[in-house]
């Protein structure tokens, strides 16, 4: 299996204007071949692949010295993001969703150089990188397991770099418990065993300091002064912490329901259609995809067992009897079943319910994951 480790970089200056320029570059030639392939299309018909455009990059680098300076598989990688641009835009007009076509990269919008194969190596305080040197590194955990790529990104004038490294899952001993999950904005999260975990609320918590920083940014009519670009990066700095600390707190309620448990369900849901909904900022504020998505991570690398469960009636369902009706929900936190009496907390009835939808009654949870390994 496949993981990521992002580490800090602290290039110099000298440094750091070759990565600007390497980017500008980047930025270029990505904007450039997709004109090409809008032109092709739109005068001749014809489709221009990526592999038909990386022909000419030894032609380009004869006319334009400056891309010498950019290593060659990172011009390489730049063709081939945007012929997956085209193949995504491709993919989603087929399925019938909102197509979104390949756009050309602002400024601000190309950030990243990856180095898929080869030009790059890592060593305890220094990264090196093709056409750029021996960079310092802030090397605060080991590297586990075969480096395959390296990306470098800028991200609000600080500059990072993320090696894909090929990892061996490691098991861990079974505990014989299973859980259900159910999420919410109340709480966070809810499982079956009555544990109830707080929802952090960061975005809501930063929304002060937001509108203050956005203010000022408002106030600044000339867009290309230095205090209005100055202005731009906090609002930036301030969600980029918001992003950070959201990331942090899904990282250790993952962790521990993966430690705890053999078998983890939680209801599939369209979180995508919820963030439509007048409840969108809570929504996007709780950031369930990314829970959901650092859970079965760490579950396959755990050898955990992950169930996603149909969420229609968990809510209104009773998990002692099954009856399902609307009235036996009484209120957010109440729920009272109208057919056997059964009360309980509402949020802890449907993750049972939830758990009771991922393992039938009378299934052993060590037997299911022994026969799913």
């Amino acid at each position: 299996m496949l993981k990521a480790f992002r580490y800090r970089l602290t290039p110099t200056k000298a440094q750091e204007a070759v990565l600007n320029e390497q980017l500008w570059l980047c930025r270029n030639l990505y904007n450039c071949a997709l004109q090409e392939r809008r032109e092709a299309y739109r005068k001749a018909g014809k489709t221009v692949t990526g592999y038909d455009q990386m022909k000419y990059l030894t032609e380009i680098k004869e006319a334009l010295p400056e891309y010498k300076g950019v290593y060659s598989q990172v011009l390489q990688d730049v063709l081939k993001r945007l012929d997956k641009a085209y193949q995504a835009f491709f993919r989603r007009v087929k399925a019938g969703q909102k197509a979104g076509f390949p756009r050309f990269q602002g400024r601000d919008r190309f950030d990243s150089l990856c180095y898929p194969q080869s030009g790059f190596s890592v060593s305890d305080k220094t990264a090196y990188f093709s056409k750029i040197g021996n960079v310092r590194i802030r090397l605060h955990r080991p590297l586990e397991g075969r480096v395959k790529t390296a990306t470098i990104r800028r991200d609000c004038g600080e500059w990072y770099v993320s090696y894909v490294c090929e990892v061996e899952a490691q098991p861990l001993p079974e505990t014989g418990n299973s859980v259900g999950v159910d999420v919410g904005t109340t709480w966070f999260a809810i499982t079956s065993d009555g544990e109830f975990v707080e929802n952090p609320r960061h975005f809501q918590t930063a929304m002060k300091k937001l509108r203050v920083a956005q203010r000022s940014v408002a106030r600044k009519t000339d867009k290309r002064s230095n205090k209005r670009r100055k202005a731009v990066q906090q609002v930036a700095k301030l969600h980029r912490k918001v992003s950070r600390q959201r990331l942090d707190f899904h990282h250790k309620t993952a962790v521990k329901l993966v430690r705890e448990n053999d078998l983890i369900a939680h209801e599939d849901l369209n979180v995508g259609g919820m963030g439509r909904s007048n409840l969108a900022r809570s929504i996007h504020d709780v950031g369930w995809s990314q829970f959901f998505s650092l859970l079965s991570q760490k579950a396959e690398c755990a050898a955990r067992r992950i169930v996603r469960v149909d969420p229609r009636y968990t809510s209104q369902g009773c998990n002692q009897c099954g009856h399902v009706s609307k009235a036996n929900r009484l209120s957010q936190s109440r729920f009272v079943c109208q057919q056997c009496g059964h009360a309980e907390n509402a949020d802890v009835n449907a993750a049972r319910n939830i758990l009771g939808r991922a393992v039938p009654s009378g299934i052993n949870v060590a037997v299911v994951n022994a026969s799913v390994a």
